[in-house]
């Protein structure tokens, strides 16, 4: 029997787990004959981040992101008391995904590197492991809406392009999730 959520009133039926992050879990969700992601938080501990109020978090990250002209999937609603978001699906590898599979990522390296500029402009550090990537028709999306205040040693150059290709920072960091 299928999994039911709803996100104000609105009912989504759960086909799979896409993910889990530091904040929640991503679902690949129904609805009307559509798919979205239904984004679960959650509050388990993690050792190397500490968080406020991650609903609220979400959705202002969401608004800088969008300020700052990140591709990102369309927050299409947010259900604060349930602690719920639906997001546009983007359909298709994650970055990390190709890396795994020797398969080249040039065409994203390119596109991330845009963001980097544009986050740092806007003064803000996406999260640039590739499993936050997706490329849809040519076009590059962070589908994680996570941002924090802009430090250099946390900017892709910096920290997250050790993990766009085989390296042991990235073979080290799949074999223990």
């Amino acid at each position: 029997m299928a999994e039911y959520l709803f996100v104000n009133k609105t009912e989504y039926r759960i086909e799979k787990l896409l993910g889990k992050g530091k904040g929640g879990y991503s679902y690949l969700a129904e609805h009307g004959g559509k798919h979205f992601v239904l984004k679960q938080i959650h509050h388990e501990p993690c050792d190397y981040y500490t968080f406020g109020n991650k609903i609220e978090a979400e959705q202002n990250d969401y608004r800088r992101l969008i300020e700052a002209g990140i591709t990102v999937p369309k927050m299409i609603d947010i259900d604060i008391e349930n602690e719920r978001i639906i997001k546009e699906y983007i359909e298709g590898e994650t970055v990390s995904d190709l890396v795994k599979k020797d398969i080249p990522v040039q065409k994203q390296l390119e596109q991330v590197r845009i963001m980097e500029e544009k986050a740092k402009s806007a003064g803000i550090n996406i999260d640039y492991f590739p499993t936050n990537f997706i490329m849809q028709d040519g076009i590059l999306y962070y589908v994680d809406y996570e941002c924090n205040p802009y430090d250099e040693k946390w900017d892709f150059e910096h920290w997250g392009i050790k993990y766009w290709s085989k390296t042991a920072e990235f073979m080290e960091y799949m074999e223990k999730n």
